[in-house]
């Protein structure tokens, strides 16, 4: 199943709306899921461990269409509580995750938004392609990285319930990206791996320790 076919179910996925017996000592949150990212009311559950809200991201290049999905309710162990990552993968396949928490009542109330990331080369180039039939990809172009994602990354998606691959890619990602074995979209199971970066700062910084320690030396 393909990003066409996800696009098309998660746009007729109706609010979620259980209730749950609240407790004293438990915060009530507000629980919802919203295919268009904008959630309407939706019902409450209670935890005593807080709330969570959570959007998730995916921008393609023309004709395609953006899919946002967010996703609102209380907080379990099976998820991290805070984790906020992107990744740039080939042909501009963009995908961004934040998830957050709080523990007052309803604060996670007010819709999830996405800050503007930079645009502002890093100087870090990672080899990137998309495929979205196989786990594989037969040739990689370049891509200059923008902004926090200064990984080279490697994802492997699959539908949870058919085990069909639903992208293979490589790109540019953040540092959070990395070493994710997760579910995305509700139904997308996706793993993660990343390698060292060509001209990633790190490694820069790195090859210029020689000449750095002979500085010293003379200007000592």
């Amino acid at each position: 199943m393909g990003w066409s076919s996800i696009l098309k179910s998660l746009l007729t996925v109706s609010v979620l709306s259980i209730l749950t017996v609240c407790s004293v000592e438990s915060s009530t949150c507000i629980e919802a899921s919203c295919p268009n990212g904008t959630c309407p009311t939706g019902s409450t559950c209670s935890s005593p461990s807080g709330c969570f809200s959570l959007i998730q991201q995916l921008q393609t290049p023309p004709p395609n269409t953006n899919l946002r999905l967010v996703e609102k309710g209380c907080v379990s162990n099976q998820n991290p509580c805070a984790l906020e990552f992107s990744a740039t993968l080939g042909n501009q396949q963009k995908f961004r995750y934040q998830r957050q928490c709080c523990t007052t009542e309803q604060c996670n109330k007010v819709d999830p938004t996405l800050s503007t990331l930079s645009s502002e080369a890093n100087g870090v180039e990672c080899p990137a392609c998309y495929n979205d039939k196989t786990n594989t990809c037969p040739t990689t172009t370049p891509l200059k990285c923008t902004g926090e994602e200064k990984r080279c990354i490697e994802v492997t998606s699959r539908d949870s319930s058919s085990n069909n691959v639903v992208l293979y890619g490589k790109g540019c990602a953040t540092e959070k990206a990395c070493a994710l074995n997760m579910t995305v979209f509700q139904t997308i199971q996706v793993k993660t791996s990343c390698t060292p970066a060509n001209g990633s700062p790190a490694l820069k910084s790195i090859a210029l320790l020689p000449v750095i320690l002979l500085l010293q030396k003379v200007l000592l």
